[in-house]
């Protein structure tokens, strides 16, 4: 049996070795916002799974990063962790928790579900804050170690970005292959007509705690590299706000496409750093490139790319038509 040639596996083995050398020459800020730009893509990369490809509308993402950061901080700094095992604790508290959150998806559909995700959100965000006996407060957690991993020190800028980098492409490969699984087949049928896949078997409870869990497993993930990343995090990075800007995200890459996350990512966290050359007026042109998008292309970015392609590929089948009309015509008169 032959396996159908998937682009964006492609695009990932040859873009791993370009990331792993581009930013050598970088300064140590530089090499911040590229390490932040992926680290905040393996968020949108499982609220894509929740609402690009269960079609679940989630504004909790940002609460479950800031769940992996905090265990990740405590764990490591409180109790002397080393970070492998803090980083599958982490995933594994978001997993649990989202499962939890899931429950109300089973019951509730469409802008209700967002509602209680934004709930949940907010309640993540006062504890963070009032909580001081567990989450620092207001004062957070500082002087968050950096992983050493098999002896290897990752405290200084460049080995610690291409440690996140090989984290990422790992994730990266998890999300490729779980959505090529049958697995990922049953979100795209729940997420295009639910009624419709449980009448072919599919579990909707199932496979809707799923969909939530494995996507906020996901968060957990970027929080536990959000954490040493930053070597300090307060209840700030991780309000209701952080939610909205990752749903952004998955929204303007491309809800649904698998590259999406990565596009909206940059879009998200290095276009704003890059506009800083135009000084007080960055943020003001940053809101107006997005716009622009959403007006231009609703679908996100690879949703325009893909529907210039099939344009090009209707166009090029009309033209194959109309250079073989003389040729049958000809055969018919004879």
């Amino acid at each position: 049996m032959t396996t159908r040639f998937d682009p964006n596996l492609a695009v990932i083995l040859v873009a791993a070795p370009a990331l792993w050398f581009i930013p050598a020459g970088f300064k140590p800020y530089g090499l911040y916002v590229v390490s932040l730009w992926l680290v905040m893509s393996i968020a949108a990369m499982g609220l894509n799974l929740t609402l690009g490809y269960a079609g679940l509308k989630s504004l909790a993402q940002g609460a479950f990063v800031g769940i992996g950061a905090y265990a990740t901080a405590v764990l490591t700094k409180n109790h002397g962790v080393s970070w492998p095992i803090a980083f599958l604790s982490s995933g594994g508290l978001a997993f649990a928790v989202g499962v939890v959150l899931g429950f109300p998806a089973l019951r509730v559909k469409f802008h209700y579900l967002a509602f209680v995700t934004l709930a949940f959100a907010m309640f993540v965000y006062l504890v963070a804050k009032n909580e001081e006996w567990l989450t620092g407060g207001v004062y957070g957690f500082s002087n968050i170690p950096r992983p050493v991993i098999f002896g290897v020190d990752l405290s200084r800028g460049l080995p610690f970005y291409r440690f996140v980098l090989v984290v990422t492409v790992v994730l990266t490969l998890a999300m490729w292959w779980l959505l090529r699984s049958p697995w990922g087949r049953a979100f795209l049928a729940l997420r295009e007509n639910w009624m419709r896949a449980a009448s072919l078997g599919v579990d909707i409870r199932t496979y809707t705690l799923l969909a939530f869990a494995i996507g906020s497993a996901w968060g957990g993930f970027s929080g536990a590299l959000y954490a040493p990343l930053v070597e300090f995090i307060d209840p700030a990075p991780f309000a209701i706000s952080a939610s909205f800007v990752l749903l952004l995200t998955v929204v303007v890459g491309g809800s649904g496409f698998f590259l999406g996350p990565f596009v909206g990512s940059f879009l998200s966290f290095v276009l704003p750093e890059l506009l800083r050359v135009t000084g007080g007026w960055y943020l003001l042109v940053y809101a107006s490139v997005v716009l622009v998008l959403l007006v231009i292309c609703p679908t996100g970015i690879l949703g325009l790319v893909e529907r210039g392609r099939d344009h090009l590929s209707q166009r090029r089948a009309a033209a194959m038509r109309a250079a073989a009309r003389p040729m049958l015509e000809g055969s018919e008169a004879r």
